[in-house]
């Protein structure tokens, strides 16, 4: 599989480039040959990244980096003009209200399809979405979720604006796909780890009443390295032959919540936490959710059965179709991924 959808020299654009998984899907392009990338950025990103990718690649490389905002139309078709394979990675993350979700992930991103529908030029965009789409509220505990599994039809009942804005970006993608013949692949990472990013994912558990409540038990998380990560979204842009499918990103590898808690605190530190078991967890969600519609949201929608059935039911994971269709492989093994991310939290400081 080493025949790719576009040559070396033609143009490539990354949004959020300069972010924890966008500098090294530019360093992956790089490594592959690719001697044309435009890296989109806002203002307030850190210029360093990329420059340091400048000087590591070359003078034969040619790494342009545009200043800008998605929300505007303007800078979107200046980004967009002459690329043929589009990386949309630039998403709104930090946000928890609604309508900022609605505006970094579903209005930037019509606005860049826009662009592309103008430009005419695009061999394939690949939209980086997340695991947090699906429902996985209608399988038995320990099934495995696959790309078949449904979608989030109801996204607004979880009180999770990321998942929101993410259902309503893939909504849309597919959408323009349609209706105006652009080619697009879908990705959808589980979670991303690695050196950079020092948090514990929600799936272990939560410290939002004061103490790490650990939630996932014996559940398997479904972690990709960041370098993992990046090469299979590079790949999913490359490959031909793969327009319109949807992969979910996970290793191979996968520890249980246990497995990893265990393995923080002896690497990173030490702290205390409560195991909560999952009959507990559930009525605990269920207790919220009730409460919080009586109070007709007096209490926020942060805890409910919808985020249980996502975060902390049994579930298994498959990466079998992102590996026969785009030949990807997980090249960074767990333990190796695992010291990177840990050796990164101590050096950094741990937020647990």
């Amino acid at each position: 599989m080493n025949v790719y959808t576009i040559s070396p020299n033609e143009l490539i654009l990354i949004t959020g480039a300069s972010g924890f998984i966008g500098t090294r899907v530019v360093a992956h392009l790089v490594s592959l040959g690719f001697r044309n990338i435009r890296c989109f950025v806002r203002p307030s990103s850190r210029p360093d990244r990329i420059a340091q990718l400048r000087q590591r690649s070359g003078s034969d490389v040619n790494i342009e980096v545009i200043e800008g905002n998605l929300l505007s139309r303007d800078d979107c078709r200046r980004a967009a003009a002459g690329a043929k394979v589009v990386y949309h990675l630039a998403a709104g993350t930090g946000g928890k209200s609604f309508p900022e979700a609605v505006m970094n992930s579903v209005v930037t991103t019509r606005n860049l399809l826009d662009a592309i529908v103008g430009a005419q030029n695009i061999r394939r965009i690949v939209n980086v979405s997340s695991f947090t789409v699906y429902t996985n509220s209608n399988k038995r505990a320990g099934a495995v979720l696959d790309e078949s599994c449904p979608i989030e039809d109801h996204p607004q009942d979880r009180g999770d604006a990321y998942c929101y804005g993410k259902v309503k970006q893939d909504e849309l993608v597919e959408r323009y796909g349609k209706e105006h013949n652009i080619p697009y692949v879908i990705v959808r990472p589980g979670y991303v780890y690695g050196p950079g990013k020092q948090a514990i994912s929600g799936r272990v558990g939560i410290d939002t009443f004061g103490c790490f409540l650990h939630m996932g038990g014996s559940n398997t998380i479904p972690f990709t390295y960041v370098e993992n990560c990046a090469e299979a979204i590079v790949l999913s842009g490359l490959r031909p032959g793969i327009d319109g499918q949807v992969f979910n990103i996970v290793d191979d590898e996968l520890p249980s919540s246990r497995q990893f808690l265990r393995l923080y605190k002896k690497r990173v530190h030490r702290f205390r936490s409560y195991y909560v078991p999952h009959f507990l967890s559930y009525g605990l969600c269920w207790a919220w959710e009730a409460y919080s519609r009586r109070s007709q949201g007096q209490l926020p929608l942060a805890f409910n059965r919808k985020r249980w059935y996502v975060d902390w039911k049994s579930t298994t994971y498959s990466n079998q179709k992102l590996k026969q269709l785009v030949g990807w492989v997980p090249r960074v093994s767990l333990s190796d991924g695992l010291k990177q991310y840990f050796d990164g939290c101590k050096a950094g400081g741990s937020n647990a």
